[in-house]
């Protein structure tokens, strides 16, 4: 028996906004998130702009036994499964403790931590190295505390594909409480990967963006790395309705595909199969879909050949589709942006406001679906895709619908 997947909590913790009601109202209201970083040196970058999660404090949320276990990464995971489990009105102090997956994607793990032990074994000539070095760093440490901290005792694991991890996390968990193995799950996707190694790691890649993020636009630039975490509670329909949970979306399809082709150059029939199989997966035709939260990272080739994928995919009705890039001011959280973008997505289909793709100068005209350039605009969606497509062609989509 397939189950009804519904959403019944989100939390988020973002470079604008700590929570997720904050968090919304700045990405419809266009807030930037992007400013020149203060959390590492940057003397030695030529890219020096990026989407931090400002003024971030850790005894603000843990104390300093809570806090020492963990690297930033980890502690943006627990930050956002805290609020989203307070959200969704679940306890997990019973049987449904074992019943419950924590499935969360995160692309690099540790990098604060890998940066800070570099420094002090080449740099400061170290004898030794903390203790806890490895479980800071260990790309699985935000599944493995967020399942510590909140008592989920069932499947937990990390999915580590790069843009795409918090995706694929989500469609996994979705894909477990649809077949009936949980009926619970808490998924979504944590990433802190602002550290200088990192970062120089991305220049070498020259697909930074100098300024700010514009995706679609003309004169864009290229990408700007960021930060941050969102989770989501999703249960069946059976086990919400029974608790009489406010339900806040429906998750009705996942489309996943490999490139097989290059490392780096997105591909559009990569993108088209796995748009295809979300369309497939949710019962939806191409034209009941309105809203497309697109990967859009602000890069020459992705944002032209998205464009191309949708096109293809949507035929006619892509002139009259709408997609927006978050992207545009939260910058690319790497294994978070998945998730970040699905709240987002969720939050677009029920209050009915598509947020803007900022930063728009004006048309590319090889990106010439409407973007919604600079404000949001309100409208009623049904249905929506939220997109990722990762380095090694590795994509992710996940459709949902407005419940009711």
């Amino acid at each position: 028996m397939a189950h009804r997947v519904v959403v019944t909590g989100w939390g988020v913790l973002s470079s604008i906004g700590h929570d997720a009601n904050t968090y919304w109202q700045n990405l419809t209201q266009g807030v930037c998130g992007i400013a020149p970083a203060v959390n590492i040196p940057t003397d030695q970058l030529a890219q020096k702009v990026v989407a931090e999660v400002k003024d971030y404090d850790p005894l603000k949320h843990f104390d300093d036994r809570g806090a020492a276990p963990m690297d930033r990464v980890a502690q943006f995971g627990v930050i956002a499964a805290r609020e989203a489990i307070a959200h969704s009105g679940l306890t997990f102090d019973g049987a449904l403790s074992e019943q419950t997956a924590c499935i969360i994607g995160c692309g690099v793990g540790g990098q604060s931590t890998q940066d800070e032990n570099y420094k002090r074994l080449y740099g400061d000539r170290a004898k030794r190295l903390h203790p806890l070095t490895i479980p800071k760093l260990m790309v699985n440490a935000p599944a493995s505390q967020i399942s510590m901290t909140c008592g989920l005792r069932g499947p937990a694991f990390v999915v580590a594909s790069a843009c795409a991890s918090a995706t694929h996390a989500i469609g996994l968990a979705f894909q477990m409480v649809r077949a009936g193995s949980v009926p619970v799950a808490v998924t979504g996707g944590a990433e802190a990967c602002i550290a200088f190694d990192t970062m120089k790691g991305w220049e070498a890649l020259r697909v930074l963006a100098p300024d700010t993020c514009r995706p679609f636009s003309r004169d864009r630039k290229g990408l700007v790395i960021g930060e941050g975490a969102a989770a989501i509670v999703i249960e069946s329909l059976e086990h919400a309705q029974r608790r009489s949970a406010n339900i806040l979306g429906e998750i009705v399809g996942f489309g996943m595909s490999a490139d097989a082709g290059d490392l780096l150059a997105p591909d559009a029939g990569g993108m088209l199969r796995a748009i295809n199989g979300a369309l497939t997966d949710g019962g939806l035709a191409a034209s009941d879909v309105q809203y497309v939260n697109a990967h859009g990272t602000g890069t020459a080739a992705n944002d032209e050949t998205e464009t191309e994928a949708l096109k293809r995919v949507f035929g006619a009705h892509a002139g009259k589709l709408v997609m927006s890039a978050n992207k545009s001011m939260i910058g690319h959280a790497l294994g978070a942006a998945g998730a970040l973008e699905m709240v987002a997505t969720l939050m677009t289909v029920k209050d009915g406001v598509v947020p803007p793709t900022i930063n728009y100068l004006g048309p590319d005209p090889a990106c010439d679906i409407d973007c919604v350039p600079n404000e949001a605009r309100r409208m009623k969606v049904d249905a929506a895709l939220s997109n990722s497509f990762a380095f090694g062609g590795l994509n992710a989509v996940l459709a949902v619908k407005r419940f009711g």
